[in-house]
């Protein structure tokens, strides 16, 4: 199955619009993902100029700091966390964790207002 097979079940099944994250698009993506830290949170904005909106972070500090997210092109994803490939299809507005087997998908409403 394709990236965007899988998107666009992982929408169907949440009942969300699918939405491109086109792989010349940047995602802010934080240095701890890398590290196999748990959960995995990813939350979608409207995209803007060479982003997609997406912000995805790993444990449960969320931080402010100016360097806590680093942009990374939708392309490179499949090396660094593959496994979340299959959300970056859900539209503005929406979020996910992922904690082991557990998975949570949700709308947000609020990330749209900023």
């Amino acid at each position: 199955m394709s990236a965007e097979d899988e998107q666009r079940a992982v929408c169907e099944r949440y009942g969300a619009a699918w939405t491109d994250s086109a792989a010349h698009l940047k995602v802010g993506i934080a240095r701890n993902v890398d590290e196999n830290v748990q959960p995995l949170h990813g939350l979608r904005h409207s995209p803007g100029g060479d982003t997609t909106g997406w912000y995805i972070w790993a444990g449960d500090t969320f931080s402010n700091a100016p360097d806590f997210f680093q942009p990374v092109h939708v392309g490179h994803l499949a090396e660094r966390c593959p496994s979340l490939l299959k959300f970056l299809g859900l539209p503005p507005g929406w979020r996910f964790l992922v904690a082991g087997d557990h998975v949570d998908v949700w709308r947000d409403p609020e990330l749209l207002e900023s």
